[in-house]
């Protein structure tokens, strides 16, 4: 399987250490979402099977952002209203410094995501709330696991990157920690340079990423809190193609009307016809490109147990289940149900 599919086994080893001492049942908690013990031996673990054990998670602690640095609970649907708080905001400086100011409000952490302009780069970090001494930071980080704080940073890292459409390219990172594992894993997570045994753990990039608009729609996030955490922990890649853009353009929910070429060629301020070239010379046409979308949103949806078949369907722009079932198996040679199958082995 793709490593970018995939998360640190030492982070799901520390989220499931917190909940033994929280009194559950660790062994029976795996067996409910369909995880064999034995395979937290393996250095990775898929993110469709953590998707589905950190919403069970979330679910038995009451703590929407369990196994994240936030000092203290947040209460579920606290991670939905700071999307709606930002999902309008006109750049990504405007977005960070609005979910900063949602941690102030929002009940239950004691930390918050911060940002430090520091000449031309900026650093992302974490602090006390206004209202909180600095010790609460201190003893928040000691209190944590350096996979939770390495994993925190990188979730941070990909919402952003998701936000603009394109992964945020980072300048460094550091940690306050020496490497509990390989240190060429904080290298594959955050392809930077990394720096451990500092005064802080964050990371930084250049300061006009700030200007960056957000190109996420109202569609766009609906469909992305559906699949929340899957697209948290899953990197955007680097890929800075036409196919690319339009790729995050479209999201992951197709059961609104997608913009035809030429509306899709106007918001990317060129004529259909130079936008036909683009994509001829990757290869792809525009009706392709919408294919191979819905076919990659429609293994996302799968990796969700809650979703059903219909509702799946739904999802990729299908209006009953047949047709969907159908065009799957043009996909991938099986059915969704079959597919969701080998999922659970």
């Amino acid at each position: 399987m793709n490593r970018a599919h995939n998360i640190s086994t030492e982070y799901i080893e520390s989220l499931l250490s917190h909940a033994e001492q929280q009194g559950y049942d660790v062994p029976e908690l795996l067996r409910s979402v369909g995880i064999n013990y034995r395979q937290l031996s393996q250095p990775q673990f898929p993110v469709s099977q953590f998707a589905r054990l950190f919403q069970r998670l979330t679910e038995l602690l009451q703590d929407e952002q369990f196994g994240m640095l936030t000092g203290g609970k947040m209460p579920s649907g606290t991670f939905r209203m700071m999307c709606y708080a930002i999902e309008h905001c006109a750049d990504l400086g405007d977005a960070l410094r609005r979910c900063s100011e949602f941690y102030e409000i929002c009940k239950g952490p004691t930390i918050k995501p911060a940002i430090s302009v520091e000449g031309e780069q900026v650093r992302f970090h974490f602090c006390p709330l206004d209202s909180m001494p600095n010790e609460t930071m201190e003893q928040a980080v000691l209190t944590q696991s350096p996979a939770l704080i390495r994993t925190s940073l990188s979730i941070w890292h990909h919402f952003i990157s998701w936000m603009i459409g394109s992964r945020l390219p980072l300048e460094g990172a550091s940690f306050t920690f020496a490497p509990q594992s390989n240190a060429q894993d904080y290298q594959l997570l955050f392809q930077c340079p990394i720096r451990f045994r500092q005064t802080d753990n964050c990371f930084w990039f250049k300061r006009n990423w700030l200007d960056r608009p957000l190109i996420q729609t109202a569609a766009s996030w609906r469909g992305f809190l559906k699949t929340a955490p899957h697209q948290l922990v899953v990197m955007v890649n680097g890929d800075q193609s036409i196919g690319a853009r339009i790729r995050a353009r479209f999201g992951r929910d197709f059961s609104r009307a997608l913009p035809s070429l030429e509306q899709m060629a106007a918001i990317e301020g060129m004529s259909a016809r130079t936008l036909r070239r683009h994509l001829a010379n990757e290869g792809l046409s525009y009706s392709q490109l919408k294919s191979q979308c819905r076919h990659e949103a429609s293994l996302d949806y799968l990796n969700c147990p809650e979703l059903s078949i219909h509702d799946v369907a739904t999802l990729v722009g299908f209006e009953d289940p047949s047709p969907f079932i159908r065009a799957f198996k043009q996909w991938t040679g099986t059915t969704p149900g079959d597919y969701r199958s080998t999922l659970m082995e």
